[in-house]
């Protein structure tokens, strides 16, 4: 018994399960719906949709589990978000087949991008100040959002608030836990969560032949490319090097486009690293000990995959969950990571107008040309350190150190 319970302890401590599973629900959450729209512009069916969901999930779990076993760091995948925006406008009119021929394509151009090494050769080159802004950027509106949810449903979301800071001041390791089991008591008790409609159903694949059609490649195929890209795996790589995990960024890019090309025709659209939820798993609240934060995107691996398998369950599932519920327990798990971004995008006094600039840009939610934030902030950044740094006028230090004789 004390070597099972010594066995459990270190395969499944309960603050990496949990964050596991908050990464999972706060990503399947938030975005199930669009996936969801997604499907349907294609002309899916009940089944086809379940068939969806469980390449997906297989395809998130398979990659969270076993990229971070291999490289012994929570990496979390998931579904392309926006990528699922760009399809449920740029699928209308599309046949499944032709759907599955845009997402081969897609899936075709990352593999390419990890495997040649571009995309990491960019990723270098980017400031870790900028790189905290975007992030920060990403996450605040979380932040906002837990107090948003306080507004609207007091009731559920204010207990788990307070019960997450005393039990940041005692026993930190299990606040976001705390926070969660009474969020849900809560929430049960002001019956806001309908489970009596929701109905266990395991997914079959359906698997479906492409057809290569230009025109929904063009319109479809290469925007899922773009935003995914730039929107979604610069995050996720942000998200990694903020916690100082430097993970050799390639591979990451080339096992989820191979993986997203392997299980394209059941209906796996995009995968991509991810952003949001893993940085649920990489912070403190994972784990104490940065070393085992891995077992967070493992578990949250374990319990992609069970969301694969009950993909006809999903939709009720979801529903079934009060907003505000989601909304709370994102804000508190974000927490430390906003603040440690913050403080990352702040620190270096040359990089930091810059920095303001990336996280006010990405946190305005703007959307051009069909590409998130993400890339419209980190651009901004970009083009604001390249004008004022070449400009800068020496610090009194510098002006100071220029000034004194040099020692012989």
């Amino acid at each position: 018994m004390k070597s099972l319970s010594h066995l459990t302890r270190q395969t499944a401590p309960p603050s990496a399960v949990v964050a596991g599973l908050i990464a999972v629900l706060v990503g399947s959450t938030s975005s199930a719906a669009i996936v969801f729209t997604a499907a349907k512009a294609a002309g899916a069916s009940a089944d086809d949709l379940a068939s969806w969901m469980l390449a997906l999930g297989v395809g998130m779990g398979a990659t969270s589990i076993g990229l971070s076993l291999r490289y012994r760091t929570p990496v979390v995948t998931a579904w392309s978000t926006p990528g699922a925006a760009v399809l449920a406008t740029g699928l209308l009119g599309a046949t499944m087949a032709q759907a599955v021929g845009a997402f081969l394509v897609s899936a075709a151009l990352i593999t390419i991008s990890g495997l040649t090494g571009w995309f990491a050769r960019v990723m270098d080159r980017i400031p870790v100040a900028i790189a905290a802004g975007l992030l920060a950027g990403i996450l605040v509106r979380f932040g906002t959002g837990l107090f948003s949810a306080m507004h609207d449903s007091f009731g559920v979301v204010f207990p788990m608030f307070a019960v997450y800071l005393v039990c940041r001041r005692w026993v930190p390791r299990y606040a976001v836990l705390a926070a969660l089991v009474v969020g849900a008591g809560a929430a049960s008790m002001s019956g806001s969560v309908q489970l009596h409609d929701v109905d266990v159903a395991i997914a079959a694949p359906i698997f479906t032949a492409p057809d290569f059609s230009w025109q929904v490649i063009v319109g479809a195929g290469l925007p899922l490319f773009v935003v995914t890209m730039a929107s979604q795996n610069l995050a996720g790589v942000a998200v990694l090097r903020n916690d100082g995990y430097q993970v050799p960024v390639s591979p990451l890019v080339g096992w989820t486009g191979a993986t997203n090309l392997l299980l394209a025709p059941f209906g796996c659209f995009g995968l991509n690293l991810a952003a949001i939820t893993a940085a649920i798993c990489t912070g403190s609240q994972a784990h104490e000990d940065r070393d085992r934060r891995f077992l967070a995107g493992v578990w949250a691996g374990v319990f992609y995959l069970c969301l694969g398998v009950f993909g006809g369950t999903v939709g009720a599932l979801l529903t079934a969950l009060p907003a505000a519920l989601i909304a709370g327990i994102a804000g508190l798990g974000l927490l430390n990571t906003i603040v440690s971004s913050l403080s990352s995008a702040l620190a270096d006094e040359d990089w930091r107008e810059s920095a303001v600039v990336t996280f006010l840009a990405t946190a305005s939610g703007v959307t051009l040309l069909g590409i998130g934030s993400a890339f419209w902030g980190l651009l901004a950044g970009v083009v604001t350190a390249l004008v004022t740094r070449s400009t800068r006028k020496p610090s009194a230090v510098e002006q100071t150190e220029e000034a004194a004789p040099a020692k012989g």
